[in-house]
């Protein structure tokens, strides 16, 4: 992918080397477990957490590090790949008569506090609605070439194109309507609804790709197949039968491997949004 010597984002926020610590008053662990595991499955944390509760979060620097030149690389790599999504988005948005609020993309090492509640590292990447923030720890980049065998700089632009792909779900308005229908769907349901947002953002990081292409050339060989290897490592399929040998269709909330490429694909040979609409569609 064409990065170097291009536009790094303004909208970047470095919490690395920051520890975080909450102290709970009427609550516990067992809050902060359930706010992790809805992460996991595609769902608001924030959902779970005990409106009565009262949270004193502490975020302090931590013993001070100095980050490797790899780590510093990926940071202006994905301050760069933000900063496109910006430009795209932007346009997109001008065109259809609509203003694009840019998102700010958080880095972390080890846990952040997100107005979505308390995060590990082992979350991978995600998008906070409440507080149109995206929030990344760069080791998840070493666990994607590693664990999941994706590797590759635009492999690593898709994952933050798909957590944009969120930002703009929410900014239309689907991500609060697709809320309010889960909390009153069964569960099989929610989780349809689920795999449908999270399909919609890869059919969305897609069509920013078709649209970067086009404008400033930015892919090189073997990009495509680094980020379609990306969507299929990352299948709800492949990783049950990863974890434990089985998979569950029922229970999938992000979509089979073959799924997200496929939306993918579909994002970034048309450029167009109204593809992306996998809330109406025959077969996803």
């Amino acid at each position: 992918m064409r990065w170097d010597n291009e536009r790094e984002s303004d909208n970047v926020e470095d919490r690395r080397g920051f520890r975080v610590s909450r102290g709970m008053v009427g609550g516990g662990l067992g809050t902060i477990v359930l706010a992790l595991v809805a992460m996991y499955f595609g769902l608001d944390p924030s959902i779970l957490i005990n409106q009565t509760q009262s949270p004193v979060v502490q975020s302090s620097p931590s013993v001070p590090r100095s980050p490797s030149p790899e780590e510093n690389r990926l940071a202006k790599f994905v301050s760069v790949v933000l900063a496109d999504t910006e430009d795209t988005w932007n346009e997109l948005f001008r065109r259809s008569g609509k203003k694009y609020r840019e998102p700010t993309l958080v880095l972390f090492s080890g846990a952040v506090e997100s107005a979505c509640g308390l995060a590990s590292a082992a979350v991978g990447p995600f998008y906070c609605p409440k507080d149109q923030k995206l929030y990344i720890d760069l080791s998840f980049y070493g666990d994607l070439k590693n664990k999941f065998g994706a590797p590759g700089d635009f492999a690593q632009a898709y994952v933050i194109a798909h957590e944009i792909g969120h930002h703009v779900q929410n900014l239309l308005g689907i991500a609060d309507r697709v809320q309010s229908l889960q909390a009153r769907a069964g569960k099989a349901e929610a989780n349809e609804l689920s795999v449908m947002m999270e399909l919609q953002a890869d059919c969305l990081a897609g069509v920013w790709a078709y649209h970067a292409q086009k404008a400033r050339h930015i892919l090189e060989p073997g990009d495509m197949e680094e980020a379609l290897q990306a969507a299929s490592s990352i299948g709800d399929d492949r990783l049950q039968r990863q974890s434990r040998g089985y998979v569950t269709p029922d229970s999938f909330t992000h979509g089979s491997s073959a799924q997200r490429v496929s939306w993918f694909q579909r994002g970034i040979r048309s450029g167009d949004l109204s593809q992306c609409n996998t809330f109406k569609t025959d077969r996803l």
